[in-house]
């Protein structure tokens, strides 16, 4: 099963996942990344739950490769 990253509970530190930067919102290209931080406080999110990746990229969850 492939998790969408809605879930705050779905979404760990450290997990790859795709996120959708906010500067590609329109296109929805996605950018992979290792989770450094989780923005969103709230336990789910419909857009996905927002995340700094260890780079310093922020944008929402759209899927989780690797938990």
């Amino acid at each position: 099963m492939s998790l969408n990253g809605q879930n705050r509970a779905d979404v760990k530190i450290g997990a790859k996942v795709k996120i959708v930067l906010k500067a590609d919102q329109r296109t929805g290209k996605l950018t992979e990344g290792i989770v450094g931080k989780l923005l969103t406080k709230s336990s789910f999110h419909p857009h996905g739950i927002k995340v700094m990746l260890e780079d310093g990229q922020v944008g929402r969850v759209q899927e989780i490769v690797e938990n």
